[in-house]
């Protein structure tokens, strides 16, 4: 699954996008003798401020290099998954396309991505990513792409019910067992107040599960990519914690089936103490859903194991030119991935339109550029920063984890799984992971 949406320094954007003209490579080579590149991702007209930022830094891009033409194409989202392989088929992706990380071996695995690797050098920042982010676009050793943010999943709380229920807000959970006994503290509250929500459809369901079960230790996938690993121990922990939750405890309220937005909606409207989110739910909980950024706080995965790992970055189009390779990478070091400037590192122009900065996303960088990013970030935030410490402390210390082969056939697999046990008290667990197991295990032997 991607996350909630457009990262770091973007503010709300509406739904609108234009029609994407004709893509692809044409050789890159303009009449005027210019080395010209489309590029997607580019903010809609209807998020005004971002659409001036993303123009503002192009222009200056191509004022600091006169003899590359860059020609954006706007989306929202930045990419469909519904047309995504229909454009590579057809031709009709840009020369520098957007892609999440979990796109990046099907794309090189269908021969559609050209490889970066002979001119990677043309790219200053390119060592200083942080090289788990990195591994993410390298296969068989070559390279074919460069990331440009990531996020990782934790746990959002609200430190006023969490002080109500007599809970320490600066003592966050570190286990699923002290977290299903502050939500049974939370719950007992009354007045509606849900002490910990969980989606459990389109798809939802299956992602947070993988969550839980990564936290844990365990795994969807096995080592070979060909076997579910669900049906174990640590599967049945992960449904047996929120059967217990949802009809043991009564900590989970009566209603399920719940996707991000009923649960986004219940944390504004200060009626739950907790769920699994990635950090830029924060600023959607402000600014959409009636929170505030004091009353928010975020911990790292409980269960102390791993957590999962999404983003996104940029590949090239197979027909590029070596001169549009060389232009596409000087432009994403322009954009993204210069700390403290471009697009989504000018803090300090982020700030100045109300964005917010100082969330605790996960460090692309590495030495110098990291310090470099933080130090900038630290002077222009202005959001309680306090409130995310642990999550960045507890970090440090789990495993990062991409998400599963085939993600999305796979979570609506286990959608069901998570649905029956939180709509049936009943729900037989062993047989929901015994039959999970073999539908996940089709869906590989498919691939």
């Amino acid at each position: 699954m991607r996350s909630t949406g457009i990262r770091r320094t973007l503010v709300a954007l509406g739904v609108g996008a234009l029609t994407l003209t004709a893509c692809g490579s044409d050789g890159g080579e303009a009449a005027d003798g210019k080395t010209r590149i489309t590029v997607n991702c580019m903010p809609p007209r209807s998020a005004e401020v971002d659409r001036r930022f993303f123009e503002e830094d192009v222009a200056a891009f191509e004022k600091k290099n006169p003899d590359i033409d860059v020609v954006p194409h706007d989306a929202f989202p930045c990419q469909d998954p519904k047309t995504f392989d229909a454009k590579l088929a057809g031709g009709q992706m840009e020369d520098v396309f957007y892609t999440y990380f979990t796109d990046a071996k099907h794309v090189v695995d269908i021969d559609q991505a050209a490889d970066l690797t002979p001119h990677v050098k043309e790219l200053k920042s390119y060592d200083s990513i942080q090289r788990q982010l990195r591994d993410i676009y390298t296969v068989d050793g070559r390279i074919y792409g460069i990331p440009r943010t990531g996020y990782s999943m934790g746990l959002v709380y609200n430190r006023e019910l969490f002080e109500k229920a007599g809970l320490d807000p600066d003592r966050r959970p570190t286990t699923w067992a002290e977290v299903r006994d502050a939500a049974r503290r939370i719950a007992a509250l009354g007045d509606g107040t849900v002490g910990y929500a969980d989606y459990s459809a389109q798809n939802q369901g299956g992602w947070h599960f993988t969550a839980e079960l990564y936290s844990r230790g365990g795994d969807v996938v096995g080592a070979g990519g060909k076997k579910a690993t669900v049906d174990t121990p640590e599967g049945r922990a992960v449904l047996r914690t929120l059967h217990d939750m949802r009809w043991k405890d009564k900590s989970m309220g009566s209603r399920q089936l719940l996707v991000i937005n009923d649960v986004q909606q219940m944390m504004g409207a200060g009626r739950l103490g907790m769920y699994l989110a990635a950090p830029d739910n924060i600023p959607i909980l402000v600014k959409e859903k009636g929170a505030s950024y004091e009353d928010m706080a975020l911990a790292p995965m409980p269960g102390g194991k791993a957590t999962l790992i999404g983003g996104d970055g940029y590949m090239f189009h197979k027909k590029a030119s070596p001169e549009q390779i060389r232009a596409g990478l000087k432009w994403l070091d322009h954009m993204f991935l210069t700390p403290g400037d471009g697009f989504l590192g000018d803090h300090a122009r982020a700030r100045k339109h109300d964005a917010p900065v100082g969330l605790p996303e996960p460090r692309l960088f590495t030495g110098a550029a990291d310090d470099r990013d933080q130090q900038v970030k630290k002077a222009n935030a202005n959001v309680p920063v306090e409130n995310y410490q642990a999550f960045l402390d507890g970090n440090q210390a789990l495993d990062m984890k991409i998400e599963p082969p085939h993600a999305q056939q796979l979570y609506s697999v286990l959608d069901g799984v998570v649905s029956a046990v939180l709509t049936k008290e009943d729900a037989d667990i062993d047989r929901l992971l015994k039959d999970a197991s073999g539908k996940i295990d089709g869906i590989l032997a498919r691939s």
